[in-house]
């Protein structure tokens, strides 16, 4: 069996002159937590199209499983299992009506479904309210059976789309305790979007994905380290005339985000009682903290991680796929 189950080789996707995807290349390995991030526009959405069977690259090459993208994408897609951002339960049915239909489509042997259904209801608690409708469902519990449903199938893949949004911390947590559950108990990939620091900090490895190439993967903290100094965030009366004073008095380009400045320092301790004693314009506000996956984000991407729109690929892929 290969150790990595997603293998993406010098993968392009052109849209005409623009190039949505430029010769990306990563591999999964089997049983990881891989987070996948990226702005709006930086090549994210497409290249978990390329992997989903929904787009065919312009050139390049990417295998789920062993089977190719674009030459075996009925395997692929039985290989992979989806929990898409937007709701996309039948409201008017009841939860398990909902599983026993997505049982028939990914064709669940009949001798062993009704098992299965009620083992991964259970898991997720909601076996006691398998025969209630969707439409009287908590947001947690519509979450949580469309995680069952994700897993019915035994996916050796499973793409979540921003899991847990919107839900409160408490459901949050529970629903990370079943995905890192099924990661340890039965070895199944799980590919992340989100833009949830915390939640990319339970991956394995992360992977920024900007303008179309891969800015960096690795683990969560060799990439914090890489950001290497401290971070200073200060809020001042005139952050232009700021800027141009940290740069002239202390050689440090301060980055502009919203109404603050970011400036990056080694011995942040050290530096931030003289600095606040020597600079001449009116501080408003100003913290130091150590690097954070926020602060690596901002520095490959130029942007602070937001709320992203990659559900506009999975509500397609629960369109052709029968969802």
């Amino acid at each position: 069996m290969a150790e990595n189950i997603i293998e993406v080789n010098n993968l392009i996707k052109n849209f005409g002159k623009l190039t949505a995807v430029n010769d990306v290349s990563f591999n999964v390995a089997r049983g990881e937590i891989l987070g996948f991030l990226g702005p709006n526009g930086a090549g994210k959405t497409t290249t978990i199209r390329i992997l989903c069977t929904l787009a065919k690259p312009s050139s390049g090459q990417a295998t789920v499983n062993g089977y190719d993208v674009v030459r075996q994408q009925h395997q692929v897609r039985e290989s992979i299992g989806l929990v898409f951002q937007d709701p996309s339960l039948d409201i008017k049915l009841s939860g398990i009506q909902n599983l026993r239909f997505h049982a028939m489509i990914y064709n669940v042997p009949s001798s062993v479904r009704e098992q299965r259904i009620k083992e991964v209801l259970n898991m997720v608690e909601l076996w006691d309210r398998r025969n209630s409708k969707v439409t009287t469902y908590s947001g947690g519990m519509k979450r949580r059976l469309e995680l069952a449903r994700g897993l019915l199938h035994h996916p050796k893949v499973l793409f979540l789309d921003e899991p847990t949004l919107g839900l409160d911390p408490q459901t949050r947590n529970r629903i990370w305790e079943y995905i890192t559950d099924l990661q340890k108990q039965e070895g199944t990939t799980i590919f992340l979007t989100t833009h949830y620091m915390d939640e990319a900090d339970k991956a394995s490895r992360i992977a920024v994905i900007d303008n179309g190439k891969i800015a960096a993967l690795d683990s969560p903290a060799k990439l914090k380290a890489s950001v290497g100094k401290d971070i200073i965030t200060l809020k001042t009366d005139d952050n232009v005339k700021a800027a141009d004073e940290i740069k002239s008095r202390y050689q440090i380009d301060a980055k502009h985000d919203n109404d603050e400045l970011i400036i990056e320092k080694a011995g942040g301790n050290e530096f931030l009682p003289l600095f606040i004693k020597e600079f001449s314009v009116n501080i408003q506000s100003i913290s130091l903290r150590r690097p954070s996956l926020d602060d690596v984000f901002l520095k490959l991407t130029g942007h602070e991680i937001r709320q992203e729109q990659a559900g506009n690929s999975f509500k397609e892929m629960a369109r052709r796929m029968g969802h």
